[in-house]
This record gives structure tokens, C-alpha cells and sequence, in this order.
């Protein structure tokens, strides 16, 4: 399976930020058929027992169409959600974008209404200096 071209970063930037990488790539299983979202995270929290989980969908958006890469990103964001729902409750799935993509395609209208209508948690990434941006739940 082959990575995004902004895994690296994103990878990197999430481990700057305190969370540790538990899962590459993050495999559910689903009666017996396999699907793989890019990384499983885990990062602790003092307030919190447990600590927080995340599944990160990593997508670049390289296509001239954002709307196109969206609508794949999109799909891949509501299987793993619902996917994960089933099999693994403690993990919160999140799209991670470059901040480029975040304040260029994502500002668009359609883009907006469907991170609202759907809920898509985001985690936007500085690309050059593997870092996290913005999370937004």
C-alpha cells in the first residue's frame, strides 16, 4: 500500500506534539475483511485515565479537481468512521491535510457544508515545518 505524499510530516508533526504512533498503517478488520487507514495514534492525557485515540486518514490533495479529492477523502472518512465504531469504539478517526490545502481548497463552499454537515474532525499540518496546526473537532 503506498503512502501519502505528506505521511512523513504528518507523521512527524503528530510525534512533536506529544502522541505516540501505535499503528502504520492502522488495519480494521470488519467480519473478516480488511481495511487500512494510515496511522493509529494514541497520545495521553493528566486529566484523562484512558488517553485519547485517533485513526488519521493523511490525504495530500494533489489532483487539479479538490472537489474530486474530496470526495474520496470524504467516503474513506465515513467507512473508517463507521468501521471503527464497530470494532475499535476508543478511536476517534481524523482527515490530516496541509495547511495549504486547509486554507486554500477547504475554504470552499461545498468543502465547508460537507465538514459541517458530516462532523470531519481535521488535523491541519505545517508540511515544511512538520508541525500541528489546527485540530478541529
Amino acid at each position: 500500500m503506498a503512502k501519502d505524499i505528506i505521511h512523513d510530516q504528518v507523521k512527524n508533526a503528530l510525534i512533536k506534539d506529544g502522541w505516540t504512533i501505535t499503528h502504520e498503517p492502522f488495519t480494521i478488520i470488519y467480519e473478516g475483511e480488511p481495511v487500512y487507514a494510515d496511522l493509529g495514534a494514541k497520545r495521553s492525557f493528566i486529566a484523562e485515565r484512558d488517553g485519547a485515540k485517533v485513526l488519521v486518514e493523511i490525504k495530500s490533495f494533489l489532483n487539479p479537481s479538490a472537489i474530486h479529492d474530496f470526495k474520496e477523502a470524504l467516503g474513506q472518512y465515513l467507512i473508517y468512521r463507521e468501521l471503527i465504531t464497530e470494532v475499535a469504539p476508543n478511536y476517534k478517526p481524523i482527515l490530516a491535510i496541509s495547511e495549504v490545502t486547509y486554507y486554500g481548497a477547504f475554504q470552499r463552499a461545498i468543502i465547508k457544508l460537507m465538514l459541517e454537515r458530516y462532523h470531519i474532525a481535521l488535523l491541519v499540518v505545517n508540511i515544511p515545518k512538520e508541525e500541528v496546526v489546527l485540530w478541529i473537532n
